[in-house]
């Protein structure tokens, strides 16, 4: 057996180990194939993110609220964070297997949007908004977590600090508050016989702007499908007069997270 925990031995045991890579992967992921069941186990370095700590916090309280895995253990050991989860049903939309022609995908991919952004956020105890988020984006600069290999191509010439100054100086004037997902695009959102079977990748999830997982929708459909597709999402999703200033806003600041 791998090098792991002593807490997550026994859930662990006799499985076999399949590395996952699917779209930009944030942290080591496998499918473990074990005696009578599936699960999912997800490493990180620590970090002053603590990613996994937080995917833990938030899929504790969204059971019951929306169809995600359940967390069977966390632990931290040597410098490392472990999440150990459930499978739920279901195919990532970006998946060839998925058998379905693009506009069917963005279809469900904003119905699942709908699903995500109807969650009451009264007890929400998750605080994702810009008065939040912007200093931990700075803190991020300033500490060298920003990955400049990962920005998007029309950002590759820009710096992290120059990134944090356009979003301080284009910081939009409202928000429009929901309980978001933080990192919405089509690997995160899965379908079982034709409907949205849940959500995966949670760690960013809280109240925010609605536009933070419309943005990274649009991109994500760009990169997957095509952007004759983002058109017949936002239609589905029933947008009103899609903000495009705030759709690039949310890309950028994804950047520094």
């Amino acid at each position: 057996m791998r090098a792991i925990p002593r807490s997550l031995r026994p859930l662990v045991a006799n499985s076999t180990w399949t590395p996952i890579v699917v779209g930009e992967p944030r942290s080591d992921a496998y499918r473990l194939d074990g005696p009578g069941r599936v699960t999912f186990l997800k490493v990180l370095p620590v970090s002053p993110i603590a990613e996994l700590l937080a995917e833990r916090e938030r899929l504790d309280w969204l059971r019951g609220r929306l169809p995600v895995p359940q967390v069977l253990d966390y632990a931290a050991e040597d410098g490392r964070e472990y999440l150990l989860l459930s499978a739920i049903p279901g195919i990532d939309t970006s998946s060839s297997a998925l058998g379905m022609e693009n506009l069917d995908v963005v279809r469900l991919l904003a119905r699942g949007l709908r699903m995500v952004h109807e969650v009451p956020i009264r007890d929400c105890p998750f605080d994702m908004t810009l008065d939040r988020v912007l200093p931990q984006t700075e803190r991020n600069v300033k500490l060298g977590l920003v990955n400049e290999e990962d920005f998007d191509p029309e950002r590759a010439s820009v710096s992290p600090e120059d990134v944090f100054q356009i979003l301080l100086s284009s910081r939009p004037p409202t928000e429009d508050l929901v309980f978001t997902h933080g990192d919405y695009c089509l690997p995160n959102t899965l379908v079982d016989d034709g409907e949205v079977s849940g959500f995966v990748d949670m760690g960013r999830a809280g109240v925010a702007d609605r536009y933070k997982d419309i943005a990274l929708a649009v991109r994500s459909i760009r990169r997957n499908c095509g952007d004759a597709f983002v058109q017949p999402f936002l239609d589905e999703y029933e947008v009103l007069g899609s903000d495009a200033d705030k759709i690039e806003y949310y890309m950028l600041l994804d950047e520094l997270w």
